[in-house]
């Protein structure tokens, strides 16, 4: 995920501002972190540089 995304991402529960923790980097390749919501705090991981945005409790 490319660090300047965090300035379009949302929440996909309440449409807050998203926080990114970077844990790994590649340049500006953020290569694994964590993304939490700002408001309701739910947190959504980011690995192999791939955000997993699926709302807390998304069936599958």
């Amino acid at each position: 995920m490319h660090r300047d995304l965090i300035d379009i991402l949302a929440c996909p529960v309440d449409k807050a501002p998203l926080a990114l923790a970077v844990e790994q980097a590649d340049g500006d390749d953020v290569v694994s972190g964590l993304l939490t919501c700002t408001a309701c705090d739910a947190a959504y991981p980011i690995q192999d540089s791939i955000p997993n945005l699926l709302p807390p409790g998304y069936p599958g």
